[in-house]
């Protein structure tokens, strides 16, 4: 998974648990593209400043998803999901058991 991507993901599960400061700054820069140079004018920090507390909410995001999988299942659950459009997509007459068991298997990683 690409970076930014990555970085979109974590903070759409986990971002409110981030203290407000750190919410404002993270998505000026991981969402909004702002560079640190501007995020650092903006709110009256140094550049490093920027820099360190993206670097902290990145590792503050990947210890939520480390011990909560919640990222982890939705990727494979969309992947699941649209392996399942294909295959409806591709036959004419769809496999209702095949269906079933792939919904069921989706159920189990909620």
């Amino acid at each position: 998974m690409d970076k930014i991507l990555e970085q979109t993901l974590l903070y759409d599960f986990y971002g409110e648990l981030l203290t407000d400061h750190q919410k404002q700054i993270y998505e000026d820069v991981v969402l909004n593209d702002y560079s640190f140079s501007e995020v650092a004018e903006e709110k009256g920090i140094s550049r490093q400043g920027v820099h360190d507390l993206i670097k902290r909410c990145n590792k503050i995001l990947q210890e939520y998803e480390s011990k909560l999988h919640l990222v982890e299942k939705f990727v494979t659950i969309k992947e699941q999901i649209e392996e399942m459009e294909k295959s409806l997509r591709e036959t004419e007459e769809p496999d209702k058991e095949a269906l079933v068991r792939q919904l069921n298997g989706i159920l189990e990683n909620l």
